[in-house]
């Protein structure tokens, strides 16, 4: 009824029955068990199989790509699915090194179960061509990446995929479905973390991976219900609620995000910038990819007279009387971390990642500001 409809619109209506004394709102269903006898319902013979909620929220998430969804207990739930599932009789699994760092552990534990991780620079096109061609490759892309931000070529990319036979998996968790749709420039699956801007609240762990690959989707319905990986119903309805208002949050949050990044770009006291929407080198590329903005996450290093910034980082997040210090990002409210703390990752020792919340854009320049000022100038 609603597929002639932009995909914002679709969002609003996913799950509802247009039909009278129904809700207008998809309700939660907290049922393990379903009455059935005879020949099982796949979906509604075991509470592991199926949720009217898990459905709705996949309606939505597809909707988002023209595509299906599958959803998890959590993004890495749904990353050791899709990594078990595309990379099965396969060596290695070509991810980004400047990525997610989870993603890259995952990869290493899995390491004993099937492919190999590699790492390499995304936006180096030649050497992931030659990565990918040198065994039985996954490429397993992310644009941007946290935390640092930088763009790939998903169409140069998709060309070195399929050039060497690999599949091209995107984690799109950053940008989400609405400003960037890998599958259309030759992805296999999207990746997504819903506890992020998706479900957009910060009160809710779930993932997803969509596709328009019917045999991969089916493999990882499998991997659910036989790993157990699940996402609750009340899970799913808190994230089907949130990403009904996704197009509204994200258009605030972009701006904004914009907005901050070119503020921190002229600050005495931040040496370097990383958002698609200020970095000269990839700012035409970022813009026929996400045409319609660059999402919430940016990061920023700051100047300090110790060594590695670390310092300098951590007094400008505690000074902080607006913006929480507190990970993860895509949340209503502001966030800052510096992004080091972490043990397992890489990024800088004084990088600080801020994710932009829907507060007004200067009241958190306000913010940043005073935080900044307690810096010496060096």
């Amino acid at each position: 009824m609603t597929e002639n409809f932009s995909a914002e619109a679709r969002l609003v209506h996913a799950g509802t029955e247009r039909t009278a004394s129904q809700p207008a709102t998809p309700p939660l269903i907290p049922a393990s068990i379903y009455v059935s006898e005879g020949t099982p319902r796949p979906s509604r013979a075991y509470g592991r199989d199926g949720n009217p909620g898990w459905e709705a929220l996949e309606e939505a998430l597809g909707g988002l790509e023209d595509a299906q969804a599958v959803v998890f207990a959590s993004g890495q739930a749904a990353s050791m699915a899709l990594m078990l599932t595309v990379a099965a009789g396969r060596e290695r699994i070509v991810l980004p090194s400047d990525g997610y760092y989870g993603g890259r552990v995952l990869a290493d534990k899995l390491r004993p179960h099937g492919a190999r991780p590699v790492h390499v620079d995304l936006q180096d096109l030649a050497a992931v061509a030659g990565e990918l061609k040198a065994a039985r490759s996954v490429l397993w892309a992310e644009t941007p990446t946290n935390p640092l931000l930088r763009v790939a070529d998903l169409a140069g990319l998709a060309a070195a995929a399929a050039a060497a036979g690999a599949p091209m998996v995107v984690d799109n968790t950053a940008a989400t479905g609405l400003l960037q749709r890998p599958l259309d420039w030759g992805a296999t699956a999207s990746l997504y973390s819903l506890t992020k801007a998706i479900s957009g609240h910060s009160d809710v762990f779930g993932g997803a991976v969509v596709s328009r690959d019917t045999e991969l989707l089916t493999g990882l319905r499998a991997w659910r219900s036989s790993g157990g990986a699940i996402l609750g119903p009340f899970e799913a309805w808190l994230a089907l609620r949130g990403l009904k208002t996704l197009p509204l949050r994200i258009a605030r949050q972009s701006g904004s995000a914009l907005a901050v990044a070119r503020y921190l770009a002229g600050h005495r006291r931040v040496r370097a910038v990383h958002y698609p929407g200020v970095e000269p080198s990839t700012l035409a590329l970022a813009s026929r990819q996400m045409p319609d903005g660059f999402g919430p996450l940016l990061s920023f290093e700051v100047h300090g007279s110790d060594v590695d910034g670390a310092a300098a980082a951590d007094r400008v997040v505690g000074n902080s009387r607006l913006i929480l210090p507190a990970t993860s990002f895509g949340g209503v409210e502001s966030t800052w971390e510096r992004r080091a703390r972490w043990p397992a990752e890489t990024a800088p020792a004084g990088l600080i990642r801020l994710s932009v919340g829907v507060e007004p854009a200067a009241d958190l320049i306000t913010d940043i500001g005073q935080a900044l000022n307690t810096l010496e100038v060096p």
